[in-house]
Parts: structure tokens; sequence; C-alpha cells
């Protein structure tokens, strides 16, 4: 018997290093379904939902217990039942702890393990007390399962409710797997790794209350790692947003002040003209105040550029010229809100305004197939960028500058924005975007979440 013990020992070592291997597993599955990262994420959760988590993570865990009871214990190592009920006890409280306990263990009840339905609901249920008393939410995400650098960080710190809720923790699995032993021990009907192997020396037993602890705390650490990854890509999205809305806000306000620099200059000159301006100011505001989108179709946003165009001509008059080239297929590509008003507005502000006998300003679209790509060109034969100051000109300025942040912060590196000039001879000023068609991609909360 004895020559047989070192093979008995490290055939049990196999078991327990699969049981680990099998609930990293389980909970990188678990990991791929987009409802239940949902579930992760809610620290409240309504009765429905927890029912709804427990069945879910039942499932799975449950599936490893029927694995086990059906092959006759030949894959013992993929049998979670005590470990699923503690994590779901932690996480969702104690209506999951005590579901997931009742329901995983229905395999072994009809294998005639009449003792785990009581057991597993009993862990489930001490699942659930450890998240009762866990000083924040987030401590059940954060508690080390190493001993030493709990006690460590429990002489270190003055804080000493993480530490000592980490060795609740610890104490608590620990005493579950005391537990089912002991049952298992006295004769009474449950699954236990210990219950056929006899004569195990200390550090054997050691390794199968490691192996429990570490199975307990694998999926909460796997889950914890992806419930970080989505809040910060929620943080990021958020930022994203906030970043936008900002970006537009610094349009509006100076498109509007110049605009009612012109109004005020006309108003003694010409009432009938500042009439005019008036009215055309009215229905872009309405306009604006309509934009809830941070995407809309070029029709859209040259339509809106007409109605600045009429209010600067009323001010040029024959000295502004406009001249447009637009591709019929590109009427209908997205394009950010707000996106050739800053542009147009500077080439006729400083590229013609000091121009005596006026200028053209030409604004073009075509679609580059090869790429996939929308290119939009803003040009102008006016007095031109001095090189200086073309090398700075989009850190400076809120116009074209504003425009360069809000495409980086919509399509990260998929864009092109650039800017050629020459004194005397005119300003031109480009931009590529990815191609997307008006009624297939609407959202530009999904182009912020892919860049």
């Amino acid at each position: 018997m004895n020559v047989d013990m070192p093979a008995q020992h490290s055939e049990l070592l196999v078991i327990l290093l699969v049981k680990l291997a099998v609930a990293a597993s389980l909970a990188s599955i678990l990991t791929r379904s987009q409802r239940f990262q949902r579930m992760l994420l809610r620290e409240e959760r309504t009765l429905a939902q927890r029912v709804q988590m427990a069945v879910v993570c039942a499932v799975i865990f449950g599936l490893g217990v029927a694995v086990r009871v059906l092959t006759h214990d030949s894959y013992a190592a993929v049998d979670l039942g005590l470990e699923g009920c503690l994590v779901m006890g932690m996480l969702g409280g104690y209506v999951t702890g005590l579901l997931s306990g009742v329901l995983i263990s229905i395999p072994a009840m009809f294998n005639g393990e009449l003792m785990s339905m009581p057991l597993l609901a009993a862990v489930g249920v001490l699942g659930g007390l450890l998240r009762d008393v866990a000083p924040d939410k987030e401590a059940i995400w954060k508690f080390s399962p190493f001993p030493d650098l709990t006690l460590y960080r429990l002489l270190r710190k003055r804080d000493l409710r993480l530490p000592l809720f980490s060795l609740a923790c610890i104490a608590a699995i620990l005493v579950s797997e005391l537990l089912r032993t002991g049952i298992a021990h006295v004769g009474l009907p449950v699954f236990a790794l210990q219950q056929k192997w006899v004569h195990l020396p200390p550090w054997i037993v050691a390794a199968v209350y490691a192996t429990t602890l570490f199975a307990t705390v694998l999926p909460i650490k796997v889950w914890n790692s992806n419930r970080n990854e989505k809040k910060l890509e929620q943080q990021q999205l958020r930022l994203n947003e906030a970043r936008l809305a900002a970006l537009s806000r610094q349009i509006n306000p100076h498109f509007l002040f110049n605009t009612l620099n012109s109004v005020t200059s006309l108003i003694r000159q010409d009432p009938d003209q500042a009439r005019q301006v008036v009215y055309k100011l009215s229905k872009i505001l309405r306009r604006l105040l309509r934009q809830q989108e941070n995407l809309t179709a070029l029709r859209e946003e040259l339509s809106f550029i007409d109605d600045y165009l009429a209010i600067e001509m009323v001010r040029f008059g024959e000295k502004l010229r406009v001249v447009k080239d637009i591709d019929p297929a590109t009427l209908d590509m997205l394009v950010p809100s707000m996106l050739l008003q800053p542009i147009v507005e500077n080439s006729i502000r400083h590229g013609l305004s000091n121009k005596v006998e006026g200028g053209t300003v030409r604004i073009r679209s075509r679609i580059i197939a090869a790429a996939g790509k929308l290119q939009i060109l803003v040009e102008d034969d006016g007095v031109g960028i001095p090189e200086a100051k073309l090398a700075t000109l989009f850190e400076q300025g809120i116009g074209v500058s504003n425009v360069n942040e809000r495409l980086k912060v919509l399509f990260g590196d998929d864009y092109k924005m650039w800017i050629d000039s020459r004194l005397g001879e005119g300003t031109s000023t480009g931009i590529e975007l990815p191609e997307q068609v008006s009624g297939r991609v609407v959202s530009a909360e999904s182009l912020v979440g892919s860049s």
C-alpha cells in the first residue's frame, strides 16, 4: 500500500490543478456573455435580477456537478458546486447564494447525495453574509486570498476594515471546505475529494483547502478584471461625450458672436438687410437647438452652410462668391455636426475679408473608393496664411483646432485633416473621414467606443 501512496498523491495533485484550470475556464466562459457582464456591473439588483444571476451561474456550475455524477467521479475536478455557491452569495447576496446552492445541487441529489442541497444552500447563504459584512461593495472584489499579504496590510494600514474582511473571507471559504469534508467523513451522503483518499499527509490536506480557496477566488478576480475594463470603457465614453459637448458649445457662441457683430453694423446702415440677417440667424439657431446627434448627413450640413453663407453674402455682397462641387453620392454620408461652418468662416474672415476685391470659396466632396473615405475640401483664393502661423494653426484659435479635436474624439486615428496655404494665393483645408452612410451608422456613441 505504501508503494502506491506517491502515485495516489500525484493523482490527487493533478485533480487539484485541473480544478483550478476549470474554475478559471468557467469564469472566462461567463465573461463572454454581454448579459452576464451587465449583471457584474450592477451593485444594486432587483429580486428578478438576483434570481436571473443565480440561474445563469447555476447552469454553468451545475453542469460541472452533472458531469462528475454521470462519469461516476472520474472527472471530479469539474465539480465546483461549493465554490460556485460561495461566489454567487458573495456577489449577489442571500437570495442569489441560496438559490444557486439549491439549483447546483440538483444533479447530486439525483445521485443520492442528499446532504448536497442543504450544504450548498448554507454555503450560498454564508457568501451572502460575507457580502453584508463587507465594509463596502468594492471590498468583495478587492479581498486578497494571501494571508501573509492580508496580515501585512493589517499591520501597515490604519484602516483595518479591508484586511479584516479579507481574513473573514478566507476563514469562511476554509470553514465551508471543512464542513463538507466533515460531513463526508461521518458517512453522510455528500461529495468531497478527500472521502475516497485515506492516509493523506498534512501537505496534501493543505493543498485541498488551498485549492478550494483559490477556486473560489479565481472567478471573482477574472470577473473583476473584465468588470474594470468595462468600467474604464464607460468612463472613457462619458469623457469623450463630455469633450464633444464642450467643443460643440465652443463653436456655437463663437459663430453667434460674430454674426451678431454683423447685425450690429447693419442696423443703422441698412435695416432691411439687418432683418434678413436676423431671420437667417433664427433659422440657424432653431437648427442648432434641434440638433442632438454628433453626426449628421452631409446634405444637412450643406443646408446649414447655405443659411450661414446667406448671412455673410448680405454683408459682403458681390465680393463673396461660393462654388460647390458636391458628388451626389456623398450627400447621405455622415459627418460631424457643425463640421464645415468654422472652416468656411475662417476662409471668409481671415482669407477674403482683407482682400479688397473679395474672392471665392469652393466646397468640394468626393468618395475615395479605394480607401473607403469621404473627402471634403474647403478652398479659398484669399490672402493665405503665413508659414509660421500655419505650423501652429491646430493649436490656436477656436475654429480649426476645435474641428480637429472633435474629429480626434469621434474617429481616433481613422481620419485626416490638413491645411495647405500660400501667401497671396489662398488656403485649402482638407478632411478625410471614414465612409459612413446615413441610416447605416447613426450613433456617434459607437464611433466613440471604437476609437
